[in-house]
């Protein structure tokens, strides 16, 4: 009896699977020694461990004796949470619960630092149409796109529970149950994606690359515009 009948998923392991196995450790690394995101990155880093050991039962397989897909759990959670934007819309329920707008009421001027973080989106839009990918896809790459009505929707739902004052305990556990929980098994369903046959493709570092790109040009835009309002208000 070889090793591939007694060990199978030892011996379907390759170097692409060790690799997103190292990726899930350095998450859970960040998230507990380094305390960075570890609502998030901790249940990432575990589910791209989970999803790279070969035959992995956390994802869709195939039964071997019957020909039939048995349904792994993160596939699941996927098309429940992600594949219908569930999960994302929720998060924007606890985060509408945490905004305070009376900053912006007193001072309509702090809009403008929202408009500012949209350069790196389109400055990521540009380099991936540069690179051959068509509008549709440079968009994508550049933003998350759910639809607009439920997004805006579903944060100021979430405001409106904070601010009118007769649900105090449900604007908390938006702002810390729903949020942690929502967060946890985003974090977990997203790294169903995380294989090493989906994530160890150059297409698909070319786009984390410039998704890369696109959160920390947007966050130093608004640190500077921020700075200098400041500045010319004293």
């Amino acid at each position: 009896m070889g090793l591939e009948q007694l060990l199978p998923a030892i011996a379907g392991m390759t170097w692409q699977h060790l690799v997103m196995i190292g990726v899930g450790v350095l998450l859970i690394y960040l998230a507990i020694a380094r305390k960075y995101e570890p609502t998030l990155l901790l249940p990432m880093g575990f589910g791209a461990i989970l999803v790279n050991i070969p035959l992995s039962s956390a994802l869709t397989q195939i039964d071997p004796a019957t020909g039939e897909a048995v349904e792994g759990v993160l596939n699941i959670f996927f098309q429940a949470g992600i594949a219908t934007e569930i999960f994302p819309l929720l998060i924007f329920i606890a985060i509408g619960a945490m905004i305070d707008f009376s900053p912006l009421f007193r001072n309509p001027s702090l809009l403008l630092f929202g408009a500012a973080a949209q350069l790196g989106i389109f400055l990521t839009m540009l380099f991936a149409s540069l690179l051959g990918y068509d509008l549709r896809e440079a968009a994508s790459i550049g933003i998350i796109a759910p639809s607009s009505l439920s997004l805006i929707g579903f944060l100021m739902f979430g405001n409106l529970v904070r601010e009118c004052g007769v649900l105090n305990k449900l604007s908390l556990s938006a702002q810390n149950e729903l949020a942690s929980l929502v967060t946890l098994l985003l974090g977990i369903t997203i790294a169903s994606t995380m294989t090493a046959e989906r994530f160890i493709r150059v297409d698909t570092l070319i786009i984390i690359t410039l998704g890369l790109f696109a959160f920390p040009m947007s966050a130093r835009v608004i640190r500077v515009s921020f700075s200098s309002w400041r500045f010319s208000t004293c």
